[in-house]
């Protein structure tokens, strides 16, 4: 007989009044990504029929930040229990499907959990569950003598006897769709919440001859529901935890402390990386063979050769960076900064929008936006590129070779030819032809066909 189809309901309606935001509580980011964000990943992986999301508080953020064409919203508009919100999104599925139920704010839940679950129930039911050293506050399993679970018991309810029990239900359920329907039309709030439960379900399968079939999930961290900040920062760490083993055992990264490293997103790194403690990866990044970061830099969407450094409190972000280069410390690659093989960058340099051919050097305190530079050239200290003229921006032209004195202001639009060197305190306004000299800080003079070897080489940074 074929596996019925799977439609999956994600709760995600709760206020989360403990965590004291006023950001819905599945909206709070674990690992750069909001909590919900990690389930519906972990759904979609199981490639369901439909995914149903159960929204009450904050649900036009909520909608707003997942607009995607393959999730079915279904509003819980009182909060009157997992029952009654389950309740909520069976108009839409049909009875021979079955209901895998997650709950929004459990984010590390794994694929492979949910796949045995899935299994296990077949056309029956399951539920997933775990044991805790501390079950305080939990609903507990209740089994058979047989082993077979037989119902589920809230904390508050339970006798001293039943608080007993380490093993722990979980909220993640996967249940028989037409049966289901005509379980929860049966439930009541008779109970110490005053709210319909989703797990009163469990004993009224048993009753009805179902089977209900107990998988237990290896990582207690995989199953952890946030309620507070306390427990969204530990999730965090968890997940940054997971991240580094991941990254140290398949891919061969070097961490020079797991602990002091945060993945917000996708590293992609080649063979032999080495990246430094308090450094933050975010969005997509690929690393080449022999990438070295820095300690306290941050990269966003950026990609970088083979052999590039990337020293100490550097910020990088939407940028391409070419092999053997160095970077840092202390700069800051604004978007569309693209650079060749063997630039360097030092401290307190700015780039943004600019491309930069092999070899040259941006070595200290220069800003340069909308730039192209050529190859080997050579930028002093103090060196800007005035790009913007109180309402456009303009870009900046300098070709191969070219030299810059320090403290130089380029007044863009402005093209300099091959070979230039342009002395320190100058600003242009002008364009350069190449194999020139320019100088005079307020009305640069040009000598053309100047070589360095015509006045003596100037000292360079």
């Amino acid at each position: 007989m074929p596996k019925p189809l799977l439609s999956v309901v994600v709760l995600a309606a709760g206020e989360g009044k403990r965590m004291r935001s006023a950001t819905p509580k599945v909206l709070h980011p674990v690992a750069g990504e909001p909590m919900i964000g990690h389930v519906l990943a972990a759904a979609r992986a199981l490639e369901p029929a439909a995914i149903h999301v159960v929204h009450g508080h904050g649900g036009d953020q909520v909608q707003a930040q997942f607009d995607e064409n393959d999730l079915h919203w279904a509003h819980q508009a009182e909060q009157l229990g997992t029952g009654h919100a389950v309740a909520q999104a069976m108009p839409a599925i049909a009875d021979d499907h079955q209901v895998l139920v997650l709950c929004g704010d459990v984010p590390l839940i794994q694929p492979d959990t949910l796949r045995d679950l899935v299994d296990a129930a077949g056309r029956e039911a399951a539920l997933l569950s775990v044991v805790l050293d501390d079950p305080s506050g939990y609903g507990r399993i209740l089994r058979d003598t047989d082993g077979a679970v037989a119902g589920i018991v809230e904390d508050k309810d339970a006798t001293a006897e039943q608080r007993q029990v380490t093993e722990i239900n979980t909220g993640i359920l996967c249940l028989p769709a037409g049966r289901l329907r005509g379980w929860l039309a049966r439930l009541d709030a008779g109970n110490a919440q005053g709210e319909l439960y989703l797990t009163d379900c469990i004993a009224m399968a048993r009753a009805d001859g179902v089977a209900v079939h107990g998988v237990r999930a290896a990582d207690p961290w995989e199953v952890q529901g946030v309620n507070d900040q306390v427990q969204l920062a530990a999730v965090e760490r968890a997940c940054q935890r997971r991240s580094a083993q991941r990254l140290m055992r398949d891919d061969g990264v070097a961490l020079a402390d797991p602990a002091r490293f945060d993945l917000r997103g996708r590293l992609t790194a080649g063979r032999d990386c080495r990246i430094d403690v308090d450094v933050i990866i975010e969005g997509e990044v690929v690393l080449g063979d022999g990438v070295e970061i820095g300690p306290f830099t941050r990269l966003r969407d950026t990609r970088i050769g083979a052999g590039t450094r990337i020293l100490g409190h550097c910020e990088i972000e939407a940028s391409d960076i070419g092999t053997g280069a160095r970077i840092g410390p202390f700069a800051r690659l604004r978007p569309r900064s693209v650079l060749g093989d063997a630039v360097r960058v030092g401290n307190f340099v700015e780039t943004k929008n600019v491309a930069v051919a092999t070899g040259s050097k941006l070595n200290h305190l220069s800003y340069l936006g909308d730039a192209d530079i050529g190859e080997g050239v050579n930028v002093g200290a103090g060196t800007i590129t005035c790009n913007y003229d109180g309402r456009d921006k303009h870009l900046t032209r300098i070709g191969d070779r070219v030299f810059i004195g320090s403290n130089t202001a380029l007044v863009a639009p402005i093209e300099v030819g091959d070979d230039v060197t342009i002395g320190a305190g100058t600003t242009l306004r002008d364009d350069v032809a190449a194999d020139s000299l320019a100088v005079d800080a307020t009305r640069p003079r040009q000598i053309k066909g100047w070589r360095p070897d015509d006045a003596g080489q100037q000292s360079g940074d």
